[in-house]
């Protein structure tokens, strides 16, 4: 299923909270929970009922009132909308030691994100293996994202080469990537690019203990 209007665009921060909301609903759905209300959703989501609401409104999915939404149709228009009813190949360029650990993540083939190559430029890493997979040198990657039809591209490479290895992954065919590395890169807009920024993150955590602290 999609959003209710397809032609406008659904905000990122609905995305993210849709996201979350769609990790919980399979969970619980892995309890045994049918039924699920609004407000029971924004308790254990941290959220109020209103915005868990307006964030589902953007679904071709209604709940009945008095009984909520049935989770089994909840997890279903969610993972439609998200595109997690989709198997996605992937790429991993930058066989490091993050771009090992997100090759070998469990995670990813069991929410439909397949991993298909692992690259680098360093000959010394070509060849090594990362699972099941070899790591390529960086002249094979426009065959194997051909062969593979991969969607993704996750750039886990120094900040110095992040552009360089966007632009190739583009030139691939890559559909969209996910940044990792620490620098900003330039796309055209027809390849969306998602930055995962773990230092980030962490100073944004650092600073939220600092503040309870200061409490």
């Amino acid at each position: 299923m999609s959003s209710k209007d397809p032609g406008k665009p659904v905000p990122r921060s609905v995305i993210r909270r849709l996201t979350e909301c769609l990790a919980h609903v399979r969970h619980l759905r892995g309890k045994g929970v049918e039924w699920i209300s609004s407000q029971e959703l924004a308790d254990d989501l941290g959220l109020t009922s209103s915005t868990v609401r307006q964030d589902l409104s953007h679904l071709d999915f209604s709940g009945i009132s008095k009984r909520g939404y049935r989770a089994a149709g909840l997890e279903q228009a969610l993972a439609g909308m998200l595109g997690a009813d989709t198997v996605w190949t992937m790429v991993v360029v930058g066989a490091g030691n993050l771009g090992r650990a997100l090759s070998l993540h469990e995670q990813f083939p069991r929410h439909g994100f397949n991993i298909v190559g692992v690259f680098d430029a360093d000959e010394r890493k070509v060849g090594c293996r990362v699972g099941s997979l070899v790591v390529q040198p960086m002249r094979e990657l426009p065959a194997t994202v051909a062969a593979a039809k991969a969607d993704i591209g996750v750039l886990a490479v120094p900040a110095t080469s992040a552009q360089d290895v966007a632009d190739e992954l583009v030139a691939a065919g890559i559909k969209g990537l996910l940044n990792i590395a620490l620098a900003h890169i330039s796309v055209p807009p027809s390849v969306p690019v998602i930055d995962s920024r773990i230092v980030a993150h962490l100073q944004e955590l650092s600073h939220a203990i600092k503040a309870l602290d200061r409490d």
